[in-house]
Parts: C-alpha cells; sequence; structure tokens
C-alpha cells in the first residue's frame, strides 16, 4: 500500500489536534508550522478534514481548529478515504497502460487478488484510531503490534 504525501500530511494535521487538551484548538498558522508545511497546504488538508466532519473550525482571534470527535471515535480507514486523492472507482486504480480502460474487465485473475488486498487493508485501517497513533514511534508501534497484530516495521530509515 502506498499512502500519499495528502493522505500522510493529513494524518499528520489530525495528529497535532489529537494532541490537544479539551478545549485547546490550533491555528492554521500553528499547524502549518508544527507540520513544516506550507499554511496553503495545511489549509487544504484541513478543509478536507473539516467538509468532512473530522474537525471544526471556529473563526477569530480565540478560534482555530480541533477534532470534531474524540480521537478515539476516528478510524485511519475514515481519514483515508476522505484524503484519497484517486477517484478512480475500481479495482485497478494503478493501471497505466495505453488504452482508456483496462481490457481484462469481465474476467481477470488477478482481481480477486488486489480486490483481497484492499480488504485486508481496509481492515486494519479500521481497526486503528487517532488516538492510538497518539505518542513516540516505539509506543505506537509496541500498541499496534500488541493490538492488532500487526508485524514490526523494519528500520531502514524510509519514510512511509
Amino acid at each position: 500500500m502506498k499512502v500519499s504525501a495528502q493522505e500522510e500530511y493529513g494524518l499528520r494535521c489530525l495528529l497535532q489536534l489529537a494532541l490537544l487538551a479539551e478545549g485547546e484548538s490550533l491555528s492554521l498558522a500553528q499547524v502549518a508550522e508544527r507540520e513544516g508545511i506550507s499554511q496553503a497546504n495545511a489549509g487544504k488538508l484541513l478543509w478536507i478534514l473539516n467538509k468532512a466532519g473530522l474537525v471544526t473550525s471556529t473563526r477569530g482571534t480565540k478560534g482555530g481548529y480541533r477534532l470534531a470527535r474524540p480521537a478515539a471515535s476516528i478510524r485511519l480507514s475514515e481519514v483515508i478515504k476522505v484524503l484519497d486523492e484517486d477517484v478512480l472507482a475500481g479495482h485497478c486504480k494503478s493501471y497505466t497502460g495505453v488504452l482508456d480502460s483496462c481490457v481484462h474487465t469481465g474476467n481477470c485473475g488477478i482481481r480477486p487478488v488486489i480486490v483481497g488486498l484492499h480488504d485486508v487493508v481496509e481492515q486494519a485501517l479500521s481497526n486503528i484510531t487517532l488516538a492510538q497513533l497518539v505518542g513516540t514511534e516505539s509506543k505506537v508501534e509496541t500498541t499496534l503490534h500488541q493490538i492488532h497484530a500487526l508485524p514490526r516495521a523494519e528500520t531502514t530509515g524510509k519514510r512511509a
């Protein structure tokens, strides 16, 4: 599974909001600064997340962004669906052939594998909440490994 930059940074913005105490909020500038992204990019992400009902915004000097629901009730599958840039429907989102669409629409031996993998990923993401991602990388990895029996990531220096 490949996580797009929009999905990753959208999740990171949500994590910034998940770290807040009840009643606190962050301005657009604060979210952008904490994540090292432009205000325009943070604004786009927060607009998408707001439109989807994952965050709320309040205008004014005391305003800002906060989670619309507790972090424990926000599932990663929901977040990824909201932030997924790929709006193509169907099982073969990665089709890169020379035709307008895949020629194997009627009988495809690969389709069950692709659909099955998507289902496994969807199920795994639906079992992980935003609250479970708050903390150090080691703590989060341990939590996810214990609760969901996910394999430990190899430390190769690569980012997701």
